[in-house]
């Protein structure tokens, strides 16, 4: 009677350190907002209850209703400063292009809801943004575990919870609307944004990420001032 030879385990094998590796970097993902001590709303932020995706844990809002704001003014971008910024080691000249990237953003899918505006008049809002933190994609591992075994079941399961992918950069900011001829505090809140666990595409470039992250922040703060 033949033996069968024994089936090559190496494949199952390899499976098992990557789905291995995956569960272990489930906790390396960027870091989570606070309620930043040094914009102007940091006061009045509280956590988010009604927040279970971690896009924006920390909220201040008043009754409004924006239907009766017509017109935007949209203060230029603010890059964080204070001591409790979440940038890392990112380097000047990529926030710079962030927040580039960022008035570009929102101006562009604000102005489809808005008129946009530079004095204060009845029937305006004001928007002061401030980029608070954001990280960068790592180079080639960020596309690679997209396509690989074992990082696309940790991407999967991020894809059911709305979570960030493996290697994948993402970016924090604060919203602050203020009713511009009062200046009163209408609402405010910290949000962190970033693509979805399948975007190939926001994996080339270690900033596509934060950058597909800023133009879906945009894209949910026009649908909240309709």
């Amino acid at each position: 009677m033949h033996a069968f030879p024994e089936r090559p385990r190496r494949p199952i094998l390899a499976l098992a350190w990557l789905s291995l590796a995956a569960a272990v970097l489930a906790g390396c993902g960027s870091a989570d907002p606070v309620a930043y001590s040094g914009i102007a709303s940091s006061a009045q932020l509280a956590p988010n209850p009604k927040d279970d995706t971690g896009h924006i844990p920390f909220r201040y809002a008043t009754p409004v209703d924006w239907r009766s704001y017509n017109r935007m003014i949209i203060d230029p971008i603010a890059i964080y400063r204070g001591p409790d910024n979440q940038f890392g080691d990112m380097s000047e000249e990529d926030k710079a292009e962030l927040a580039h990237s960022m008035q570009t953003a929102f101006v562009e899918k604000l102005k489809t809801r808005f008129t946009l505006a530079g004095e204060p008049a009845p029937g305006t809002l004001r928007l002061r943004l401030t980029l608070t933190g954001a990280s960068t994609s790592t180079p080639v591992l960020s596309t690679f575990t997209r396509v690989d075994i074992g990082g696309g079941l940790y991407n999967g399961v991020q894809a059911v919870r709305g979570g960030e992918g493996l290697f994948t950069g993402a970016v924090i900011y604060a919203v602050e609307i203020y009713d511009a001829p009062t200046n009163r505090l209408l609402n405010a809140f910290v949000s962190k944004q970033y693509p979805g666990s399948f975007n190939i595409g926001a994996t080339f470039g270690s900033l596509a990420a934060a950058k597909t992250g800023l133009e879906k922040g945009a894209d949910a703060l026009v649908a909240q001032l309709k």
